[in-house]
């Protein structure tokens, strides 16, 4: 089978849709994602919201929906994320095509982002400013120096999978932090391209460009100095107290591609 295009996934969007509807163990649903914003392109997938009755199986439902994927539309796997008390169960069609359907009880079924559609029912109005948390700015920075002790560790045992492995979870917080800042998406990168240019330009000099240990050092210690930058904006305080410390972390030692040629073994 052919991988999906726009009119395959919408006339599926649709059909799903009119199953909703037929279902009378739900009371409502909702789009999310990029069809509650109608912002769709060539690669957008499928999100949907279930509400159940409060007096209906939950386990019942899911499967006969799980059912209905594998049977009618194709599915080959899927996978549960648990938000809550929420199930978020993804699809993958044969088409290539993702499907997320979420099964919500009827006292939490409310937006938890900007992205929320109502196809019928009616949203929980307790809950519906719940995803307006405001983040925290303290765990994205200790997170992002925790990571940075163990890519200089890594990098000081010759353990250059893992110090990329570290670098990457580092580059995580750190380009969260930037896209808060600038008022952008902050989940898995998907504001970064739409950061000023030099902010964009910052997040780029995180990344190495190959696994040389020099390579390495020169991303570590660019992401170390994009970190300083947004402790400054987050706690200026905690940036002058942490300021000697991390900079010191990212040129404890200078490297050299010689200095690797024999990895040790496994460290704690």
């Amino acid at each position: 089978m052919a991988i999906f295009t726009p009119d395959d996934r919408e006339r599926l969007r649709g059909e799903l849709v009119s199953a909703a509807q037929r279902d009378s163990s739900l009371c409502g649903a909702a789009h999310t994602g990029s069809g509650a914003s109608l912002k769709l392109d060539r690669w957008s997938d499928i999100d949907l919201a279930l509400c159940l009755n409060s007096d209906t199986s939950h386990e019942r439902v899911v499967a006969e929906w799980t059912e209905l994927l594998y049977r009618q539309y194709g599915a080959v796997a899927h996978v549960d994320v648990m938000r809550g008390t929420t199930l978020f169960r993804v699809f993958l069609l044969e088409n290539t095509l993702q499907v997320d359907i979420a099964f919500w009880s009827v006292k939490d079924f409310a937006p938890t982002g900007p992205n929320f559609r109502l196809i019928f029912g009616q949203a929980s109005q307790a809950n519906a400013q719940s995803y307006a948390v405001p983040p925290n700015y303290q765990s994205l920075t200790g997170m992002a120096w925790l990571y940075a002790l163990h890519v200089r560790s890594s990098l000081g045992r010759g353990r250059i999978l893992q110090a990329e492995c570290m670098l990457s979870g580092m580059r995580s917080h750190v380009c969260e932090l930037m896209c808060l800042r600038c008022g952008v998406n902050a989940r898995q990168g998907r504001g970064l391209d739409d950061l000023p240019s030099m902010d964009r330009d910052m997040a780029t000099a995180c990344i190495p460009r190959s696994l040389d240990p020099c390579e390495m050092q020169r991303a570590f210690q660019n992401t170390m100095r994009a970190l300083l930058a947004e402790l400054q904006q987050v706690d200026r305080n905690d940036a002058i107290q942490l300021s000697r410390p991390l900079n010191e972390i990212a040129t404890e030692f200078r490297v050299t591609s010689d200095a690797y040629t024999e990895p040790s073994g496994p460290q704690t």
